[in-house]
This record gives structure tokens, sequence and C-alpha cells, in this order.
């Protein structure tokens, strides 16, 4: 998380992985994507033993917001952070124990 590069207490967080910026093409939209490459952060923090997964988004990417619930990421305001004048906003998934 060190190297996440976001504002806020992201960075701080112990065992945990983040997903940054993942980006799909717009002709892909709502084909499943999103949550393939969404699906495959998650598995590779849970083969790295760590403990929730972590990533932020904005108001304005709603398809990317309600993908997050739908996986089950959780709001998390402890992870928001202002970016200039743009409000992000924090979400965390917390894994299983092996």
């Amino acid at each position: 998380m060190a190297e996440y590069g976001s504002g806020g207490t992201a960075t701080t967080v112990q065992n945990a992985s983040g997903i940054l910026l993942p980006g799909i093409v717009f002709r892909y939209l709502g084909q499943g994507a999103g949550k393939a490459l969404t699906q495959a952060c998650i598995d590779l923090a849970q083969e790295q033993g760590h403990g929730c997964v972590i990533l932020h988004t904005t108001q304005a990417m709603q398809i990317a917001w309600r993908l997050c619930e739908r996986l089950g990421f959780s709001r998390s305001e402890d992870l928001d952070f202002l970016q200039q004048d743009l409000p992000v906003f924090g979400f965390r998934l917390g894994l299983p124990r092996p």
C-alpha cells in the first residue's frame, strides 16, 4: 500500500492490497470485463495472504461504485480524500483468513 499513490490514509493500511486505476475500454462496458479484472485483483490479494483490498472511486463513476458494492466492498470514510477539489471515496473489502 505504500506505493498505492492515493491521498488520505490508504497508504498506511497494513496487510492490504490496493486496486489502482483499473480501466475498461468503453465498448466493453457491461460485458463483465470490469468484474473479471476486479475479481482477479481480489484473488491475487487472497493468494498473497492480505486481509483486505482497498480501492477508490468518485461520485461520477457510478458503474464502478455499483460494481464495488456488488462484489462486497463497503464504503470506508476513513479512506476518503480530496484530489484538488474532487472528492474521492474509499472502499474496502475484507478477505477471509486462510
